[in-house]
């Protein structure tokens, strides 16, 4: 966004890396008057996000393009997880993305004018075993992202869903690093989703998509259901033989 002469702001709990971040994307910045802001909030607070982005509207000027791009995963079957996980992941997700897209929709159409971009995943868009919690949360995201579409194209506000390509984390890649992060991390590429993203915002696409498995499945949709679910159940089957996790040795964990 940057290398397109656009202005960036960001906002995350650490300021310390949110510090760090600014600095690494300043060389990108070539064109007078662009800036880099950068703002703390924890997405799950709506006062906290909403605070945030009235900070950054009054520093750097009003949102032309919102990405909320904020999330976590925990994985484990329906039965192995607390019910505390299922409200705490809705939190994160879902109102997380909410929060951010309330507190920049009354700004959007008073100027008649935005992009909002929401991410949620291939999960989302088709059942995955073994996320019980954050299945539904992805889910929650889509729905959203296609009633916005419909009610915000008055304003001139485009409504943008992206699905990246994360589905096979349901039940092949259920080992864990040293430090307890989800082996499944370096699956999905940043950067390629990244432009994807900006191509995806720059010709006004509802489904955002970086790879040609993710665009397959977003076109069959629920046509695709019995072919995934054969697909599963294999592994699934496997799973369910092994001998159940000690309760001190949770389902891993990492951000999305």
């Amino acid at each position: 966004m940057l290398a397109r002469g656009a202005s960036v702001s960001l906002i995350a709990r650490n300021r310390i890396r949110l510090v760090e971040a600014a600095e690494r994307l300043q060389p990108l910045v070539n064109r007078a008057g662009q800036r880099i802001e950068i703002a703390t909030a924890d997405v799950r607070v709506r006062n906290d996000v909403s605070q945030a982005i009235a900070d950054l509207i009054q520093r750097a000027g009003p949102c032309d393009v919102l990405i909320a791009a904020a999330g976590g995963v925990q994985a484990g079957t329906f039965q192995q997880l607390d019910e505390q996980i299922f409200h705490d992941l809705m939190e994160l997700n879902y109102f997380g993305t909410l929060h951010a897209i309330r507190a920049v929709v009354p700004h959007m159409q008073s100027r008649r004018v935005g992009t909002l971009v929401a991410v949620s995943s291939m999960a989302g868009f088709v059942g995955s075993l073994g996320y019980s919690a954050y299945t539904p949360t992805k889910f929650a995201i889509r729905g959203l992202m296609e009633v916005l579409r419909q009610e915000l194209k008055a304003y001139n506000i485009t409504s943008s869903v992206v699905y990246p390509s994360d589905l096979p984390m349901a039940v092949e890649q259920r080992t864990t690093n040293g430090d307890g992060q989800s082996g499944n991390q370096a699956q999905l590429n940043p950067d390629r989703l990244a432009q994807a993203i900006v191509r995806g915002i720059i010709k006004h696409r509802f489904i955002i998509t970086a790879d040609a498995q993710s665009s397959w499945l977003v076109r069959v949709g629920n046509f695709a259901s019995p072919l995934l679910n054969r697909f599963f159940a294999r592994p699934m089957k496997r799973l369910q033989q092994q001998p159940k996790p000690h309760e001190d040795n949770p389902p891993p964990t990492g951000l999305v």
